[in-house]
């Protein structure tokens, strides 16, 4: 018998616009804590709140047509991937308004000792550049880094969610670490 959460998506890819608040509502809890730890890797530079990012991202992901998810770990990569987006679009039109652009948002961190000690703007920028050439390269290693250094989903977790022994996930993640930083050195 398929889970709550697989039914949801199964009916959400359908085309059912309440499953897919539904499943949104189901895995809201999940998803903040990761628009927490995005928003915290972000750095000082990105005074965006949680809560509008989580928001933001389920407004781009509803937006969207045709997007299908075959299960919970793919929605909460998809997620992590359109935060990440949003938190780099973010950090650019703040960039632009130091140089004269109009964006206003204001701060929201509850936390800012561990916002400075987080990954700068720029940094975040280039992470998901090498990222997007990573999907193009390998979709499955890029999933695998967005659910695991995104999404903070342990190792062993992530076994269970790709159907697959905790040691293919570390041999995947040291070959998706090892893409990355060749990526990154260019």
């Amino acid at each position: 018998m398929a889970s709550p959460i697989s039914q949801l998506i199964r009916h959400a890819d359908a085309g059912d616009g309440a499953a897919a608040d539904a499943l949104f509502a189901t895995l809201y809890r999940e998803l903040h804590a990761i628009a927490e730890r995005q928003l915290h890797r972000g750095g000082a530079e990105l005074s965006l709140g949680t809560t509008t990012l989580l928001h933001e991202a389920y407004l781009n992901i509803s937006a969207r047509e045709g997007v299908q998810f075959a299960s919970r770990g793919q929605f909460l990569a998809y997620a992590a991937r359109a935060m990440r987006g949003l938190m780099i679009d973010f950090a650019r039109s703040r960039r632009a308004k130091k140089r004269g652009g109009e964006l206003h948002i204001t701060a929201a961190w509850a936390d800012l000792e561990a916002a400075e000690a987080a990954v700068p703007a720029a940094d975040l920028e280039q992470l998901g550049a090498a990222l997007d050439l990573l999907s193009r390269a390998d979709a499955e290693l890029a999933q695998l880094v967005d659910l695991h250094f995104f999404c903070g989903f342990s190792l062993t977790e992530l076994a269970v969610l790709r159907g697959v022994s905790r040691r293919t996930v570390q041999r995947d993640w040291l070959r998706a670490r090892l893409l990355l930083h060749r990526l990154l050195q260019d």
